[in-house]
């Protein structure tokens, strides 16, 4: 049985990206997890996790997506309506490297194979 790209999008994408956006607020940026949580708009102890690694810790992501992802962040601190464009801008590339392939395949073996998903930009 093979989970679609979107059930791996949702399952460990996000969670990995909201991972990385909770690590940089507070170890970059000086927020602390209850700020964190409220800006992704996820509970204290899903932050807590995040942080603690015991959450989302299947994924790490290359340098050029972790870069994206921290520039998401001060994009995000300067004004927080933006976190779901930018982490929607992410996805987004995440998909147009095909990153999100290389996901899809390491919990989906062979899927990549018969997959006809092509990767594309924006939504």
């Amino acid at each position: 049985m093979y989970s679609l790209p979107q059930e791996i999008e949702v399952w460990y994408i996000i969670p990995a990206i909201r991972k990385e956006l909770a690590r940089i607020f507070i170890s970059k940026h000086h927020l602390n997890q209850v700020e964190a949580a409220k800006i992704l708009g996820i509970s204290k102890s899903a932050v807590s996790q995040y942080f603690h690694s015991k959450r989302a810790q299947a994924i790490d992501f290359p340098r050029d997506i972790k870069n994206e992802i921290e520039r998401s962040a001060s994009i995000i601190i300067k004004d927080n309506k933006k976190v779901v464009r930018e982490i929607l801008r992410v996805i987004a590339l995440i998909k147009r490297t095909k990153c999100m392939c290389d996901v899809c395949n390491k919990y989906n073996k062979g899927i990549v194979g018969i997959c006809s998903m092509k990767p594309v930009g924006g939504y």
